[in-house]
């Protein structure tokens, strides 16, 4: 695989980057969600102007490879990690440790003091892995599905240090 770039989302990518959210959804998901459960899912990139304007609200970067873009993350406000969504054609390959590292970083540069996420099913084990606790389990209503998602946080920066009295 050659070298992963990160850089800015740009209004441009509103199209490729519904389509990695539609791919990903469609057959990432398919383990973990029901075909009704993916349908109402990536219907949300449905309208890609909306789609796009709401990457655009947030802090959101692409990874490409080879000038390619295969993934895109995104951070609402300091402290929340609210999309990442790996073309599968990518999966398994680090992008999505790398798009989160990055947010992680960026996230503690905007003084956060912990970072969370609503990580699917599919993406709860690389959660756990990257040092993210599950706090609770939920169910999100899209359209008339139900899916379930954990809420899951990492702490960032350095604790404070322990003094003795």
């Amino acid at each position: 695989m050659s070298a992963v770039a990160f850089r800015p989302y740009l209004p441009a990518d509103a199209a490729r980057c519904a389509a990695i959210f539609r791919d990903a959804v469609e057959f990432s998901a398919a383990d973990d969600y029901d075909d009704d459960q993916r349908a109402a899912w990536a219907a949300r990139a449905g309208d890609e102007a909306a789609f796009g304007a709401k990457l655009t609200a947030q802090l959101t970067i692409v990874a490409a490879i080879d000038g390619f873009v295969v993934a895109f993350a995104s951070l609402e406000g300091a402290d929340k990690l609210d999309m990442l969504y790996v073309d599968p054609a990518a999966g398994r390959q680090g992008v999505g440790a790398a798009l989160i590292d990055a947010l992680v970083r960026l996230a503690g540069a905007r003084g956060a003091k912990r970072l969370t996420a609503e990580a699917s099913d599919v993406a709860k084990p690389l959660f756990d892995r990257l040092g993210f606790v599950a706090e609770r389990r939920s169910l999100v209503q899209l359209d008339d599905q139900w899916l379930a998602h954990t809420t899951m946080t990492k702490p960032l920066g350095d604790p404070a240090p322990q003094t003795r009295h």
